[in-house]
Formats: structure tokens, sequence, C-alpha cells
């Protein structure tokens, strides 16, 4: 088995951390809770309407709990929680991109309502990062000859 690299460690933690918290907060949701989520994830996707807000709202906590789970669980490498992470957190940018009164009129900056999900770019950008563990620019990093 092989750890992260020193590197991902505060990453991962930081925001595996985060994920479970907010999806272990999701899975009780009362009614009034779920429907405010759904209601809000329905105006930026349309079709998350034939979903039940109940259920949508129990999906989105476990897929939380998931995607956090495999960024704080060393056994799972890097690279795979990177992707878990840049996908569920590009969902979550369109979000904050189509839903109105998130952004200031012709512009990617955030509302003061946009606020809280104009974090989720920083998700992304950890995801990301995640992604390109272990990738390298060029064999010979400055050195006269490569060895591979």
């Amino acid at each position: 088995m092989k750890l992260p690299e020193p590197r991902d460690v505060a990453p991962r933690l930081a925001t595996g951390a985060f994920l479970l918290n907010s999806g272990l907060g999701k899975v009780t949701a009362d009614d009034e809770t779920a429907a405010g989520i759904h209601g809000l994830a329905c105006t930026a996707y349309p079709f998350l309407e034939k979903l039940e807000p109940r259920v949508f709202v129990r999906l989105l906590a476990w897929s939380e709990v998931a995607v956090g789970s495999a960024l704080l669980a060393p056994v799972v490498p890097s690279r795979l929680a990177g992707a878990a992470l840049t996908g569920f957190s590009a969902g979550l940018v369109g979000l904050y991109l189509r839903t109105p009164g998130m952004r200031e009129p012709g512009s990617l900056r955030p509302t003061q309502d946009g606020i809280p999900l104009a974090k989720d770019t920083w998700m992304l950008g950890i995801g990301l990062g995640l992604l390109g563990t272990g990738a390298r620019w060029g064999c010979c990093r400055g050195r006269r000859r490569c060895r591979r």
C-alpha cells in the first residue's frame, strides 16, 4: 500500500473532513431542509425535479460521505480521490454558475448570497491538484540524461 504524498495530506484531510461533516449533517435532514436543498438544485439542474426532495438529499448526503471518506482514507490513491472530488465539485460549481443571483451581473464574482456556493471552486481546484499527483512535467527534471 502506497501512502499519499506528504503534499497531498493537508488538502485531503481538510476537504475530506468538510465533506464528511456536511454529508452526515444532511443524512437526517427534515422535510423542510430537503425541500430547500432540492429546490436550489432543481433551479440549476431541472432534470432533478424527477426525484423526491428527501431521496435527492439522501443521495447528496451519501455522495458527500463517500467522497469525504475517500479523501480521508489513506488507502485510497490520491488520483482516485481527486477524480471523485473533481466530479462532485464540478457539479457544485455548475450550481453556482447556473443559479440566478449567485454572481454579480456579467461577472464570475459572487454576490453575498453566492459566497457559500463559490467556495466549491476551491474543492474543484483541490480535486484537480490531486488528479495531477505523481504526474511528471518531464522525465529529466534538469538532469543531463534521463534515467527511466
